[in-house]
């Protein structure tokens, strides 16, 4: 299962609008060209709800690899092959987010699908990214039940155009802030040195902290619903910028510290057992990257981009027991949007 029935409600929908920019015709990572997006979902309540999500930009491969960065604001986590992204500032896969304990079958499961392209017949070595968030509260994080199978059926059905949200792929078995959360995405029309670019988020959000929405504090007794036993958890979130401005690997290493800023407008705790990371890739890489001075917009841009995607991760999430009877519950929208004063 890689969706869910009803179209869930986004936050620009109920008018919480989040800073001055323009979102792409989807408001998702998509509008990047030639980014593509794939999700396979396991759920077999109540002990598994699990996925992995691709992000696919284009044909990358190491024969053509894309311009990137990463930013850690905290380390505690497991992001495969971080290390060669930082220093060669290349990605030459695809990303995957998924389980904490399943990370590892899956970047094994990418590295064999990568060794099948055609563009890869001579590669003899091969840099697999694959982030992770742990989903051990709502899923029995140690049966480890992402197989190769379920890495390939979401990269070869990765599309673009409108992106499943909420409780799909890696976002099936996490929670966020004191709410049940999930995979979001969103994205903002730019201008870069006087072109036009777009960047598009993912995030895969599973942090801790209070929830603030356009500055105010939520807590799940705000909106009738029971939170966490106890403290929201340390989490971890995952974010992935991919934008179409042609900047290099240490601009982009910029534009990720910014995505990983962007957490603290929600109210992240950034604790110490919280893995927080952005990815940044450039899909067009160009021979004269922008000044420095000119990418003001876009860091406003992938700010604001964060900011929604985890409002909508929230939003399209679904209400989840899992092991134990541990529930997380979503966050209401129309009780949210009264909260706000917005109905």
């Amino acid at each position: 299962m890689d969706g869910l029935s009803a179209a869930p409600p986004r936050a620009r929908n109920l008018g919480i609008v989040v800073g001055r920019g323009t979102p792409g015709p989807y408001g998702a990572i998509t509008d990047v060209p030639g980014v593509r997006v794939g999700h396979t979902t396991l759920r077999e309540p109540p002990l598994l709800h699990s996925g992995v999500t691709a992000v696919v930009p284009g044909e990358v491969h190491p024969g053509a690899p894309l311009p990137a960065g990463v930013f850690a604001g905290n380390g505690y986590g497991k992001l495969i092959g971080s290390t060669q992204l930082a220093e060669l500032g290349a990605l030459e896969t695809p990303v995957l987010l998924t389980s904490t304990l399943s990370a590892f079958r899956a970047a094994d499961a990418l590295v064999g699908w990568m060794l099948e392209r055609p563009a890869c017949a001579d590669v003899t070595s091969l840099n697999p990214v694959v982030g992770e968030c742990n989903d051990g509260v709502l899923s029995d994080i140690r049966a480890r039940p992402v197989r190769a199978g379920h890495v390939r059926a979401a990269l070869d059905g990765a599309a673009g155009g409108p992106v499943a949200q909420g409780c799909v792929g890696a976002g099936t078995g996490v929670a966020a802030l004191g709410f049940k959360a999930g995979v979001g995405t969103a994205s903002r029309l730019v201008r870069v040195g006087g072109r036009s670019a777009c960047a598009g988020v993912l995030v895969q959000a599973n942090f801790g902290g209070t929830l603030r929405v356009l500055g105010r504090a939520v807590t799940p007794a705000d909106v009738g619903v029971p939170g966490p036993p106890a403290a929201p958890e340390a989490g971890s979130c995952m974010v992935v910028v991919a934008t179409d401005a042609p900047l290099d690997a240490r601009q982009l290493t910029r534009v990720a510290r910014r995505a990983v800023f962007a957490l603290a407008r929600t109210g992240a705790s950034y604790g110490h057992g919280s893995g927080d990371y952005a990815i940044a890739l450039g899909v067009r890489p160009g021979p004269r990257p922008p000044a420095d001075a000119a990418l003001d917009p876009l860091f406003e841009g992938v700010m604001d981009a964060v900011e929604e995607a985890v409002l909508d991760s929230l939003l399209a999430a679904v209400t989840t027991t899992g092991p134990h009877g541990r529930t997380r519950h979503a966050l209401p929208a129309g009780r949210l949007a009264a909260l706000l004063g917005l109905r």
